[in-house]
């Protein structure tokens, strides 16, 4: 039973966001930063952002070679380019809000590697890309750089290299507790272990239960991700889950940079001296096609071979954990950002792409819903 004093300072809000993730975060600031006499408040259902936001590896994203050609032939030249815009745009947005001190960022470039056998046709559409993005940055993106294969100390499996100077590198943790703060410093009020177990529109608020409380706002803002067919089934989106692993520190540790192969299934980087490395989803589609976090055994010792036989030949490794995360795709690889209601507006399936896409897709839903 709440008391008086309850219903009249924690029950209603002019807007109420679900999902203290990535884009759930930078919503709250987008409408703060518009008004700051608004009142809102973010419902977060686990005690710390469930999802991918502070479980992902570390990696701001703007898509490999392979990946965005993979990309083009989906969905065409203009989509593309809106989507990496996007994508660039989000990223912009996160470190000026939070300054790249406060979400760990280093702009260490991203290099996609060829492995030997693999089919390298694609290589030489690399001009042509580097065209098609020329007109959004003003200079080629992708350039070759195989002096660096054995630089960075990688087997004879690693045939060929192509940098991405777009790319970047952050510290998960310390990039969500930053905006967590930000929102709090702008007034948001943020409730953990508050899963939502239903939502109703009326003429005169939407209501959300909670734990056997209903919240009030007169817009509310849907940001789940992965999680949100628990609240609208009706959803199109696929959840994935991500394994990732870190190893011990490792002595005089050659890679230096963010890495990718396998048309962004793998990705690996640099981190105190350790190496983080995670994907492998194609391995087992099905399995990881799951809202329940988990290891993948199958996924985890392929990822311990890449480590031995590509990444670290020669060197010695330990393992010091492994965790997973779980992100939202959709077939056409496309985030879903749209209106519901006059009152409801959902963000949601950033196709991996969270650390880049979640900050402008938190701005085009605050846009929205003027």
């Amino acid at each position: 039973m709440l008391s008086f004093w309850e219903k009249r300072s924690f029950i209603n809000y002019d807007y109420i966001v679900i999902g203290a993730g990535i884009t759930g975060l930078s919503v709250a600031c987008e409408l703060m930063e518009k008004n700051a006499q608004a009142s809102v408040l973010v419902l977060e259902r686990g005690l710390l952002p469930t999802g991918a936001s502070t479980k992902n590896a570390g990696f701001a994203c703007i898509g490999s070679l392979s990946e965005n050609l993979h990309d083009k032939s989906v969905m065409g030249e203009k989509t593309l380019l809106d989507l990496v815009q996007s994508r660039h745009t989000g990223l912009q947005i996160l470190r000026n809000r939070l300054g790249d001190e406060g979400m760990g960022y280093d702009a260490c470039g991203g290099y996609e590697v060829i492995l030997d056998g693999e089919d390298q046709s694609f290589v030489s559409q690399m001009d042509e890309m580097n065209a098609l993005l020329y007109p959004l940055f003003n200079k080629n993106v992708f350039s070759l750089c195989n002096d660096k294969i054995k630089e960075f100390g990688f087997s004879r499996h690693a045939s060929q290299l192509i940098y991405n100077y777009l790319e970047g590198s952050i510290d998960s943790g310390k990039m969500i507790n930053s905006l967590w703060l930000h929102a709090q410093k702008l007034g948001v009020k943020i409730l953990t272990g508050a899963e939502v177990k239903s939502i109703e529109e009326n003429k005169d608020a939407v209501e959300i239960a909670v734990n056997g409380i209903s919240f009030k706002a007169q817009k509310i803002f849907i940001c789940t991700n992965a999680f949100t067919k628990s609240l609208l089934p009706h959803i199109e989106l696929n959840p994935g889950r991500g394994q990732v692993l870190v190893t011990k520190p490792i002595p005089n540790l050659k890679v230096k940079g963010t890495f990718f192969f396998d048309e962004g299934y793998y990705y690996f980087k640099n981190f105190e001296n350790r190496i983080v490395f995670g994907g492998g989803r194609n391995l087992d589609f099905e399995g990881e096609n799951t809202t329940n976090f988990g290891s993948n055994q199958k996924i985890i010792e392929q990822l311990q071979t890449y480590l031995k036989d590509l990444i670290l030949p020669d060197t010695h490794f330990e393992i010091e954990h492994t965790w997973s995360g779980i992100m939202a795709f959709s077939d056409n690889k496309l985030p879903l950002v749209e209106a519901l209601s006059e009152r409801q507006f959902i963000g949601v399936r950033l196709n991996g792409m969270g650390v880049a896409l979640g900050s402008k897709i938190a701005k085009d839903l605050v846009d929205l819903a003027k």
